[in-house]
């Protein structure tokens, strides 16, 4: 670039001021604090003389931008600069900066196709927890005191029952995660002493934790057993010394390996626990309480079948297939569920009223299965008809004006929804999705654009077109996605 051209482009920069007096990024003042703008727009606009100084700087901060020659063509980029330079462009980036600073949590539209999206929460709860959650918020409530002696009370024997009702286990104990649940379970059971597992289950969960290293942390001595792919039952009945405490099977819930396996199956494990007197742990992570087979998904293990094999202790999470809040449940036999109720680390893992209100309501839908799938979001979702996710696209589409419409193709595309949340990996369920293409905004750009709504939009992006899955989307979203494509491609929004 040449040296004159970058004088005429940095003279072109507004001022703070000039900025800060617009109506455009005026507006922000009356959302964030006035001096956080004024620190956004500093830090937009030296971003921007920053790009102008290196070889790289057009297209930083313009990607429509291509670079010209200086001969020549000097006039016409310094008009485009000049336009890309307008309050009306530097309103979103300095936006933008403010959500990165004020970037807390907020409603979203989840438009792509991942069920229980880890990023955007997991599931929504249901209107009964929601409720439930409403009432208690302000006000007293018996979290833990028993109504009719006005003694104290047992804040987890609510839960306790319910789960009791619902898998047949002897009790139960909440707890703020299924990985909070293991650990207590590996603590309570096997601090000290040797837990065998088999080399296929050392699975690592989200955000990079491993179950060696869980164990280690529960004070538990690792004795792996088979190979990647095969694992017998004599494996475990050889490994199994005077210094061993627990046996483990761990669910693969979010991954899978195939082809030349074996694997020892859970009733199995529990009889070789009975025959040498040591317990045994099932976690099974995603806590399914309906079999989905009978829906004609793939078979993933419930709760109700690992007590029914009679496994000691099973963990599993209340905020995935369950679609209740955040929480792991540890149940089973009582004499050992017991040992993990009195042990320290229960007080520091407990959860709070908000979570119990939630579950309780989330749990109380579950005596009856065919109110659970009509209730519970996570459900809805995952049996949702195809005819119905089909009406909701047709639906979008006719809102579109033929204005927009003029700027972007959009139709109606077969595709797979995910489950997502650690649960039936590799399983897509067959879904509709808008698909978006415009010659005027990249794909990523429109993405992004999206994402800037308010709420955001989150959708994914292949082969150039975005893609909108209307299974995760609400009935009631489908006229704020419209409303934020008729923003985006609105007349002086594309170049």
């Amino acid at each position: 670039m040449c040296r004159n051209m970058q004088k005429d482009i940095l003279r072109s920069i507004p001022s703070v001021n000039e900025l800060l007096e617009s109506p455009e990024i005026s507006k922000l003042t009356g959302i964030y604090p006035r001096q956080l703008v004024v620190d956004a727009i500093r830090a937009v606009l030296e971003d921007i003389r920053q790009s102008l100084t290196n070889e790289k700087g057009m297209s930083r901060f313009d990607s429509n931008q291509k670079s010209l020659p200086c001969e020549g063509g000097v006039k016409k980029i310094v008009e485009a600069q000049a336009i890309d330079l307008s309050p009306q462009k530097l309103y979103h980036r300095v936006q933008q900066s403010l959500q990165q600073k004020f970037c807390g949590i907020e409603h979203a539209i989840n438009a792509t196709g991942i069920i229980l999206h880890t990023g955007l929460g997991r599931t929504p709860l249901t209107d009964e927890a929601a409720n439930q959650i409403q009432n208690i918020l302000k006000s007293f409530c018996t979290l833990e005191i028993e109504k009719l002696t006005g003694r104290r009370g047992i804040r987890y024997h609510h839960i306790e029952q319910l789960v009791s009702m619902i898998t047949g286990a002897e009790s139960a104990l909440v707890v703020n995660n299924n990985a909070a649940a293991v650990l207590l379970a590996l603590d309570t059971l096997a601090r000290g002493k040797e837990v065998i597992i088999s080399r296929s289950q050392l699975v690592e969960i989200g955000g990079s934790f491993r179950m060696p290293d869980v164990m280690s942390k529960g004070g538990a001595i690792l004795v792996e057993v088979g190979t990647t792919n095969k694992t017998y039952l004599d494996d475990y009945r050889n490994a199994i010394t005077e210094h061993t405490g627990l046996i483990l099977k761990v669910h693969q819930s979010n991954f899978k390996i195939v082809g030349f396996t074996e694997t020892v199956v859970l009733k199995d494990l529990v009889s070789l626990g009975k025959e040498r007197n040591i317990p045994v742990m099932y976690d099974l992570g995603s806590g399914a309480l309906i079999d989905l087979e009978k829906f004609g998904l793939p078979h993933e293990p419930t709760v109700q079948e690992s007590i029914k094999a009679g496994v000691d202790i099973v963990t599993f999470s209340t905020d995935k297939l369950m679609g209740g809040p955040q929480g792991g449940i540890i149940a089973g036999k009582k004499k050992w569920v017991d040992l993990l109720k009195k042990n320290p680390l229960t007080r520091a893992l407990r959860v709070g009223k908000l979570t119990i209100a939630a579950l309780e309501a989330t749990l109380k839908l579950y005596l009856e299965e065919d109110l659970a799938i009509k209730k519970i979001p996570a459900l809805t979702m995952i049996f949702a008809p195809l005819e119905a996710i089909e009406e909701r696209c047709k639906r979008l589409i006719s809102n579109v004006t033929p204005e927009t419409k003029a700027f972007m193709s959009i139709s109606t595309v077969d595709g797979l929804s995910e489950m997502g949340g650690g649960s039936l990996p590799g399983e897509g369920i067959p879904t509709k999705l808008i698909s978006l293409y415009s010659e005027k905004i990249p794909a990523e750009e429109l993405a992004a654009r999206l994402r800037g709504n308010t709420p955001p939009i989150f959708a994914r992006i292949e082969q150039g077109r975005v893609l909108l899955d209307m299974r995760t989307v609400y009935d009631d979203e489908v006229d704020t996605i419209v409303a934020a494509l008729e923003k985006i491609f609105s007349q002086g929004k594309v170049n």
